[in-house]
């Protein structure tokens, strides 16, 4: 089974490939603990680091610098998965982050076959010296890296709604990322730029029903690799890959509990590239000091908790995959 998953693994990392469809499924992992606990569906919650690669436009929510770290476990401890963010508030409701993300793949067998030149089929079969040995001539890594550079703004706007005499408060928070990707793979490697662009929507709900209990309800919208990114080979036919533009579309409910000193988060998100994926998500917090996660997509399940010890964020999540479970380790900071 290890090897079956090596070679997925190196598949998906080929630089053979037809453009397209795996040329950048390491990005598609997902980036932080807590977003992926509530499986993936955050386009519309976007309110850590972790929205720079979700929703860019989502840190202009924030309202602290924020220091973000994870690491994953893959493929049965066959592959690393490394994620570190930072985010810092500016005046005038800017916020600026730069995410930076890498899988891993150490100790990968490499057989040199050159020795078999001059030999055919016949002879290797008859032939016991001509057998590969099984024993791997050297070891190589893959190395997939991810860099972010985010920038939103957010604006507040009091829609007069035109009865009832109240005005409606909205928060547009628009932002934007540019991204390097870097992948090596044995003595190649490939590089390209790309862009994603975001918008974030949030008004109370409590406003729009006259009813204070009520909470806030968000709209994320995610335009990832716009006009598609390309992936430049260093080989001699300069092979290039393409990596897919996708959209993403984000609904979600932020309901205070005050009663129990609580608040729930109800997420949905679609992915519309490939053949679309649905994301649910749902976030129990307590006293702003510990939270449990559920989530759902593709098949897959997902769930997660954080607990705040001295002022940092100790995140943990699972999911479930077809080749065994991911564990995620992560913490954030703000100051």
């Amino acid at each position: 089974m290890k090897y079956i998953i090596l070679t997925l693994i190196l598949i998906s990392s080929s630089i053979c490939l037809t453009a397209g469809r795996y040329a950048g499924d390491f990005m598609a992992i997902g980036a932080g603990v807590r977003s992926l606990g509530m499986g993936g569906a955050f386009a519309s919650v976007a309110d850590d680091c972790s929205a720079i690669y979700w929703n860019s436009a989502g840190i202009a929510q924030m309202e602290k610098a924020q220091v973000s770290a994870m690491h994953a476990f893959l493929y049965n401890g066959l592959a690393s998965y490394d994620n570190y963010a930072y985010c810092q508030p500016l005046p005038n409701n800017v916020t600026i982050g730069i995410n930076i993300t890498r899988l891993t793949v150490d100790d990968i067998p490499h057989f040199d076959e050159t020795w078999l030149n001059g030999t055919n089929v016949d002879e290797r079969i008859n032939d016991s010296a001509a057998h590969l040995p099984g024993v791997p001539d050297s070891n190589f890594k893959s190395t997939d890296n991810l860099y972010q550079f985010a920038f939103a703004k957010k604006i507040h706007y009091d829609a007069n709604m035109g009865w009832l005499f109240f005005e409606v408060p909205f928060e547009f928070s628009f932002g934007g990322s540019v991204k390097y990707i870097k992948r090596e793979v044995y003595d190649h490697i490939g590089d390209g730029t790309g862009f994603d662009f975001g918008l974030h929507i949030k008004t109370d709900m409590g406003v729009i029903f006259d009813y204070e209990d009520f909470g806030d309800i968000n709209f994320g919208l995610a335009f990832q690799d716009l006009a598609g990114t390309n992936i430049n080979w260093d080989t001699a036919t300069q092979h290039s890959d393409e990596v897919l533009f996708n959209t993403k579309v984000g609904l979600s409910l932020d309901q205070p509990i005050p009663a129990l000193k609580s608040r729930l988060v109800l997420a949905y998100d679609h992915d519309y590239v490939y053949e679309g994926t649905n994301h649910y998500g749902l976030e129990w917090e307590y006293n702003q000091k510990a939270s449990l996660r559920l989530g759902y997509y593709n098949k897959n399940l997902s769930c997660g908790a954080s607990v705040q010890v001295y002022g940092v964020d100790l995140d943990y999540a699972l999911i479930t995959n077809p080749v065994g479970i991911t564990n995620r380790l992560g913490l954030r900071f703000d100051f």
